[in-house]
């Protein structure tokens, strides 16, 4: 028979804390596993992890949430991708939207039938072809209805930007409403049992608490896996140089913008993320190119709006755990790993993590080539969005301070060589279904970068160059034509919901 396991203790609040106890909740309902967290008084949740990518719209539905509500109670606006501003030599910007971009056109990626006109003098711009990027310039949004009447309302997607302490708070008062147990207190000792595997906890006011599984959420101490099972951290930092990021919050000036802002800097670049009731905004920084103190002048001096806190300084180590799963404890959130919030993906690793946790779900016999097969699968996940970090960097032509000049130098992982020497070549993207990035937002960044293919597919010279030019035009004029039907985002949230 079976040995199914009995308990699961989650050590760590926060939203990876949360996030863990609320899905996890959801999904072993009626399993009658018993689900216990453990949360500190003594540590803040750190609310950097603000922005996030449209896998958090799949979370709340996983966690029967309803997402109006969702918004209210957390204070949060809508996100239909991210503005980069003067990510290149000479100023500018591009944007790099959530959703598809164009449709495919006979089997032919629409990129390609794009090229193709771009190459013979059809001026349409790759981003008037993507809802999502007209919804964001034209400041309009709406909730994707369950029946689209048209291929814009099928095909943009949107995110959201949430308060962090907020969320924390609300996924809490939900997964306790759901048969969670919530203990405060603050572990002193994690006990291993003679096979290596976490038994128990102390804790500093007395005390202890036994599981059969354990996930490490205790941020970048990771108080299980660095501390009692010894779990190494591969280091990216000689890919990815920023290691610091000091932040402030400060009043709105005006309606929230559907969209982050992530804007080139001396020495690293800078966020900027409107939610309902104020912004974030954080400078993200190399500390062998930049002072504590030039860091915080160059943040202060660029934000606006009256001040709500004093700056906060963050270092961190980019990378992950050796062995985001190991014996039976799993590390999560950033006791897993870190890359720099660049493309807004920490609570998306934190959501595909618990994803493929629960298709790998233990018994109470921890089986190690179940655990190797998770490991390879969230290892790729990881690299994929290290990969697609490390590109923002590499192919900028920017050497105008100390810093950018050193990232021409940054070595390049071969998988990422590959996938830009492949689109150089003729703008084709080896892809599989379940990465988070799509050949849409690879082309974005490289056209985003002006970054063309040498060719485009040879097939498409079968088509006629008119057709497909004419093609393109009315593609964008419709798909702008529906977007100005739309309410704008802040009319949108007053009416629907505001917190």
């Amino acid at each position: 028979m079976q040995k199914t396991l009995q308990s699961i203790c989650i050590v760590g609040g926060g939203t990876a804390g949360w996030m863990a106890a609320c899905l996890l909740g959801s999904t072993l309902k009626g399993s009658r596993i018993e689900i216990s967290l453990i949360e500190s008084p003594d540590i803040d949740t750190i609310g950097v992890g603000e922005s996030t990518v449209p896998s958090i719209i799949d979370f709340i539905r996983a966690c029967h949430i309803d997402l109006k509500e969702f918004v209210k109670a957390t204070s949060a606006s809508f996100k239909l991708g991210i503005r980069f501003d003067d990510w290149l030599a000479r100023k500018g910007n591009y944007f790099h939207p959530f959703g598809r971009i164009g449709q495919d056109i006979n089997g032919f990626d629409f990129y390609q039938a794009w090229l193709k006109t771009q190459q013979q003098g059809q001026p349409t711009p790759w981003v008037e072809h993507a809802p999502s990027a007209v919804m964001a310039e034209n400041e309009r949004f709406v909730l994707r209805p369950q029946q689209a009447k048209n291929w814009v309302e099928h095909s943009f997607a949107h995110a959201l930007h949430l308060d962090a302490l907020q969320v924390a708070r609300y996924l809490r008062k939900l997964a306790l409403k759901r048969g969670v147990k919530r203990y405060e207190a603050s572990v002193s000792k994690v006990i291993l049992d003679p096979n290596g595997h976490v038994n128990s906890l102390e804790f500093s006011e007395g005390g202890t608490l036994a599981a059969g599984f354990f996930i490490d959420c205790t941020g970048f101490s990771s108080l299980l896996s660095q501390g009692a099972l010894e779990v190494s951290y591969e280091d990216w930092s000689a890919y990815l140089p920023c290691d610091r990021a000091v932040t402030v919050q400060t009043e709105n000036q005006g309606a929230p913008l559907p969209y982050t802002i992530a804007s080139a800097k001396e020495s690293g670049w800078m966020w900027h993320i409107p939610l309902q009731h104020r912004s974030g905004n954080g400078y993200v920084f190399s500390s062998a190119h930049c002072s504590d103190d030039t860091a915080r002048r160059t943040l202060l001096d660029s934000v606006k709006g009256k001040l709500l806190n004093e700056p906060r300084f963050i270092p961190f180590s980019t990378g992950k755990r050796r062995k985001i799963w190991h014996n039976n404890c799993l590390a999560l959130g950033l006791a897993a790993g870190f890359i720099e919030p660049l493309e807004s993906t920490a609570i998306h690793l934190v959501y595909k993590t618990l994803i493929y946790f629960i298709q790998h779900f233990p018994d109470r016999d921890i089986d190690e080539h179940n655990i190797q097969a998770f490991n390879e699968k969230i290892d790729a996940d990881y690299r994929e969005i290290r990969d697609f970090i490390i590109l923002h960097y590499c192919i900028s032509d920017r050497a105008d301070s100390n810093f950018w000049h050193d990232c021409q130098d940054i070595p390049v992982p071969d998988s990422l060589r590959e996938k830009i020497n492949a689109f150089k070549y003729r703008g084709q993207i080896m892809h599989r279904a379940d990465q988070l990035f799509t050949r849409d937002s690879w082309c974005s960044i490289f056209e985003g970068m002006q970054i063309r293919p040498n060719k485009y597919h040879p097939l498409l010279d079968s088509f006629s160059a008119e057709g497909l030019a004419k093609m393109m035009t009315d593609s964008a004029n419709n798909t702008r034509n529906i977007v100005m039907q739309m309410p704008k985002h802040g009319d949108f949230i007053q009416q629907n919901c505001a917190s």
